[in-house]
């Protein structure tokens, strides 16, 4: 078929950075310096008429981390080539950090950024374009990180197993608008091994997008089978009404894997395509940079679009649930540390450089080596699930150590014989607040000479500043008794506690406590406003009702006197939905035609029962009732449920104890509440805040979210608020399987549907940690704010999820 027009193919060569996948992250590490090492030696060769053969070879760096890393194992020299050969535009530099997930935060996210955009305003060149290969979406907060940092253009080449480009096609370009109005040209290509499928690399073609004739023989890519396949391309593109070039960005590998090295061996075949049939298709290798500056030459007119892109391979966090949780600790510190001491942080670079970059390193999108569901038992699957592991640990203990010396200067001291029980609270937020905090008595510890054995009942904690005595409640705990009280606290105030003896003993006092001692008249349990048994919760904020079989099944606002619960709920507050999907034929195909749904029609589906409600706990501060429930798939399910008494929070704690099985599975946490009337539904993703399925680039994912915080649904007079400490996947809608409707399509208001988190998952058949068995304790908090405004909101689930701190003094 003839072709309309000539037409131009230009090809961007790059490694795919993929860090685990294929090989040990440190021996990775090495793998991209060297290959930028290869790059310089190819076009040190070309230059000294060594390979005159492979002239108009490029290189682009994929992202600033493979520079970062070459930089700091290169000589003097070498990286004085390099600069040479970037200045000249032979080698170009992606200014994106690293193919991310939506785990990473703002703040680390453009640090990260700024690190690149720094290097390449040093080097004097006009460097201003990111790409990214592989990830499916990008938080909406991402297009005005990059534009902060200067990066005007976005090149993106998606891999839409399990996942989907936005708009319903590739090979477009539309402007990104971010939530401050800021600009991001964009462009969306095709997978970023598509030279390797058109046979543009000798003896390194693969066959994966592209269904043809050559499938079992297109490896060793013979110049035949790419003249098919480029012919073919082009042709449909050149029928294509829509599109408005006579050009095409592909992107190419040296090698027909990620992590690859370049090869000079595609000059040769440019070469020889275009003596053949330059007259009709041209193909030049150029660098990213050079491509924006032909698009934005020949580009007509662009949409503009705003809205979140969201991730399609966000997931992965859920088959590492410990691990996540541990994360996000961190990450907690991270923070808290720059909020209490802003100036000293930032003057620690070296610990600022160090925290940052294994935060980032963990929330890079590799979530395990590639047979990691097909051979779970092979030592190296595990080396690298170890190894990944570590970036969370090390940063974990980075923003520990940090956040203890910044405690110490505050006056935390260790441990010692006979100390005044005198502690340190300190709220590290930017607002006046009211929450809970806890102090600790350890198991040797007396106080005031009197036993441990009476503290339960008889100690108070008082306000050193004022003298009052405030509301509190210990428990037992390992090795310690954990005071609790509920106090207010003004922005970034600290406030010194003293926990002492009553003047006068008591003992527990029960009102209608029969001699059996079992509590089942109407009114066991309501103590100063605080009503609580096995039927029912009442606070001055909630009243609450369950049911022996559902559990929760009413919950009212008593400040409005309206539900919290929503109309169309399908399964009870904190009830587990655990998913099982028969392994057939093998652990690899079941989960390969799993697609959007991460199930199958056929996927069995099991609704935990609710076995057992107890009261676990009354005091002057809180109450705590337990559902104990069955669930397949797991030894232990078990929710604990505080309600305060003079605050309108609720923490929920799950407690997992999970079988190991090698099926796919899901294992998700009802959370059907409302703020009742005209609402909308907020989460907050990195650097912004969304209304899925609203907010939204259309055709995009509103499935599942992975999102920061937590969520909020804003109504006209007040919020609910679901703050997440732990597990921070969250899903919408119908549990089973459907067929997908992207943003922008259907009448499905997603915004309205009922909420869950989806707490674990193993669907992926490549590089999810397959096993996700053992215990675990996942936290939650739920509550209620008289704001309309969805930042304050927010704000108050990361406030809740940082909480107050304490410390001996």
């Amino acid at each position: 078929m003839a072709l309309s027009k000539k037409w131009k193919l230009y090809v961007l060569h790059h490694s795919h950075t993929d860090i685990g996948y294929t090989e040990r992250q440190e021996k990775l590490k090495r793998y991209h310096v060297d290959f930028i090492q290869q790059a310089i030696d190819i076009l040190t060769d070309i230059e000294n008429g060594k390979r005159p053969e492979w002239e108009g070879f490029r290189w682009v760096c994929e992202n600033y981390w493979q520079v970062e890393n070459f930089l700091a194992n290169s000589s003097e020299e070498n990286i004085a080539c390099f600069e040479r050969y970037v200045q000249a535009g032979l080698i170009d530099i992606s200014l994106n950090y690293l193919n991310m997930t939506e785990l990473v935060d703002n703040d680390v996210l453009n640090h990260k950024l700024a690190q690149g955009r720094s290097y390449a305003d040093g080097l004097a060149v006009p460097l201003d374009s990111a790409m990214t290969a592989d990830i499916n979406g990008y938080s909406w907060g991402y297009a005005d990180a990059l534009a902060n940092n200067g990066i005007e253009n976005l090149f993106s080449c998606i891999h839409t197993h399990h996942g989907m480009f936005p708009l319903g096609k590739k090979h477009h370009g539309f402007w990104w608008e971010g939530p401050s109005g800021e600009r991001v040209l964009t462009w969306v290509s095709d997978h970023y091994h598509m030279g390797n499928e058109l046979c543009l690399v000798p003896e390194h073609g693969i066959t994966y997008l592209l269904e043809d004739r050559f499938n079992e023989k297109a490896a060793v890519a013979d110049f035949a089978i790419a003249e098919e396949r480029i012919f073919q391309y082009i042709e449909k593109l050149d029928q294509d009404a829509e599109y408005d070039y006579n050009f095409v960005p592909i992107m190419v590998s040296g090698m027909s894997t990620d992590n690859g090295a370049p090869n000079g061996r595609i000059l040769e075949r440019l070469k020889a395509w275009n003596d053949k049939h330059g007259e009709q298709i041209e193909i030049e290798m150029i660098t990213l940079n050079h491509f924006f500056e032909i698009l934005r030459k020949e580009m007509n007119e662009l949409p503009v679009y705003r809205g979140d892109w969201n991730d399609w391979w966000a997931d992965g966090v859920g088959s590492t649930p410990a691990v996540v949780k541990h994360y996000k600790d961190a990450q907690r510190k991270y923070h808290i540390g720059k909020q209490l001491a802003p100036e000293s942080v930032v003057a620690d670079k070296a610990y600022l450089d160090a925290v940052e970059y294994e935060l980032a390193l963990y929330a890079e999108h590799t979530w395990g080596y590639s047979s990691s569901v097909t051979e779970p038992w092979e030592t190296l699957v595990n080396d690298l699930d170890f190894r990944k592991s570590a970036y969370a640990i090390r940063a974990n203990q980075l923003a520990s150590l940090k956040l203890d010396e910044i405690l110490a200067a505050k006056g935390e001291v260790t441990i010692r014989p006979d100390r005044e029980k005198l502690f340190k609270v300190i709220n590290p937020q930017a607002t006046t607040r009211t929450d809970s905090v806890r102090l600790y008595i350890e198991h040797w510890e007396d106080v005031e000479g009197a036993s441990v054995d009476i503290l339960l009942q008889n100690i108070e904690v008082v306000d050193e500043a004022t003298g009052n005595v405030l509301p509190s409640q210990v428990r037992e705990i390992a090795r310690a008794k954990e005071v609790e009280v509920v106090i207010e606290l003004a922005a970034l105030e600290e406030r010194i506690l003293r926990i002492r003896l009553k003047k006068e003993l008591q003992k527990e006092q029960y009102r209608y406590l029969a001699v059996d001692k079992v509590k089942d008249i109407m009114y066991d349990g309501w103590q100063d406003g605080l009503r609580v048994n096995a039927h029912q919760v009442e606070t001055k904020y909630y009243s609450m009702a369950f049911d022996e079989t559902q559990g929760i099944v009413s919950l009212v606002d008593k400040q409005d006197g309206r539900s919290l619960l929503r109309d169309n709920m399908e399964h009870a507050p904190f009830v587990g939905i655990y998913e099982r999907t028969t392994t057939e034929p093998d652990a690899w195909e079941v989960r390969h035609t799993m697609g959007r749904n991460r199930k199958k029609v056929n996927t069995n589906r099991h609704i935990s029962t609710l076995r057992n409600i107890r009261v676990g706990e009354i005091g002057d501060v809180s109450a705590t009732v337990v559902f104990t429930y069955d669930l397949e798939g797991t030894q232990m399910y078990e929710i604990h449920m505080k309600v305060y008494r003079d605050t309108p929070k609720i923490d929920v704690t799950l407690r997992l104890h999970k079988d190991s099985i090698w099926d796919p599975e899901n294992l998700y946490i009802s959370f059907p509440f409302t703020a009742g009337g005209a609402e909308d539904l907020y989460f907050d993703k990195t650097g912004c805040l969304v209304r899925p399925g609203i907010d939204q680039l259309p055709g995009t994912n509103q499935e599942f979210y992975l999102v920061q915080e937590g969520a909020a649904y804003v109504g006209e007079e007040k919020s609910v608020i679901l703050a997440l400490k732990d597990t921070p996947l969250l899903v919408l809608g119908d549990l089973k399987h459907h067929l997908i409707e992207l943003s922008g399509q259907g009448s499905t208001p997603k915004n309205k549907e009922p909420l869950y988190v989806w707490a674990m998952n193993n669907f992926w058949e490549t590089n999810f940690k397959v096993d996700l068995a053992g215990f675990y304790e996942f936290r939650y908090t739920l509550a209620t704010l008289q704001t309309n405004e969805a930042a304050v909101a927010i704000d108050a689930c990361k406030s809740y999820n940082q909480g107050f701190l304490s410390m001996y003094v």
